[in-house]
């Protein structure tokens, strides 16, 4: 089995003393490619994902400001973005959007930063990966106006019928641990209407490890748990889950960009 996790922050602290073991072990369940997302502290530093691209093969990376940390964006955070956005081992902007459960940025400045990414996002021909959480129809009506419909909804949580909204706008959902929880029945029908080719997986590591290690530290090889749930749900074998979310995943982000008029070559992997 073929895995990918399209959504880690295997940069933060708590893999500081293990991520080498982290990593075997990852590699021992089947895992051979990594998105690092790399919105880490906020700005200033928003290169922790290249860094850990550069070191390990498996990765690539994100580059982006979170919601939470909208209000640390001077003029200065657009044209590192920018030039961040240049490097080779960075396949999307993210991860970004609106965060109204904990308003640690106010939520104009949330918007503001959003567009903003989305404009350079458009700019730099990468897809986006979506954060939303408690802000379904405002982050929707976002992505509308200024979205370019490539990209993903991480850790996606919703109902079917925000599954439909953002399948609509032509994006991919990802499904993480959550899909294992007794309550996520309303994540589970989600998942069983979305398109074989708009589906991925993920961890969310360190967050929201999948039963029976909920609660736990996450980690890339624990998205066996959430392939076999995945499978269930969709009435097909771990394989087949496998198999459709590596390929979604390569279309989307691995794929070739175009001739680009800052580096004079071809952006991406």
């Amino acid at each position: 089995m073929r895995l990918t996790d399209s959504h880690c922050h295997l940069d933060c602290a708590k893999y500081a003393h293990d991520i080498d073991a982290v990593l075997e072990r990852a590699a021992e369940a089947g895992v051979r490619h990594l998105l690092a997302v790399g919105t880490g502290d906020g700005p200033p530093d928003l290169a922790c994902a290249v860094r850990l691209a550069e070191r390990y093969p498996q990765f690539s990376a994100t580059v982006g400001v979170h919601p939470h940390d909208a209000a640390k964006v001077t003029p200065d955070t657009y044209s590192d973005l920018r030039t961040l956005g240049l490097h080779r081992k960075v396949v999307a902007l993210g991860e970004i959007g609106l965060d109204y459960h904990y308003d640690f940025s106010p939520r104009d400045v949330q918007k503001e930063v959003f567009v903003q990414q989305l404009r350079l996002a458009k700019e730099l021909e990468l897809p986006v990966v979506i954060h939303t959480r408690e802000a379904w129809a405002d982050t929707l009506a976002v992505l509308r106006d200024h979205g370019t419909g490539s990209g993903i909804f991480h850790c996606f949580t919703g109902d079917a019928g925000q599954a439909r909204e953002a399948l609509d706008l032509g994006f991919h959902l990802a499904f993480g641990g959550v899909i294992t929880f007794k309550t996520a029945e309303a994540v589970r029908e989600a998942a069983r209407i979305t398109p074989a080719d708009r589906l991925l997986t993920e961890t969310d590591a360190p967050y929201l490890a999948p039963v029976p290690w909920r609660g736990k530290r996450n980690e890339p090889a624990f998205m066996t748990e959430t392939v076999k749930a995945l499978a269930a749900v969709r009435g097909t074998t771990p394989d087949c889950i496998a198999e459709a979310a590596t390929a979604n995943f390569e279309a989307l982000c691995l794929r070739p960009r175009s001739w680009n008029r800052y580096t004079e070559d071809s952006h991406g992997n």
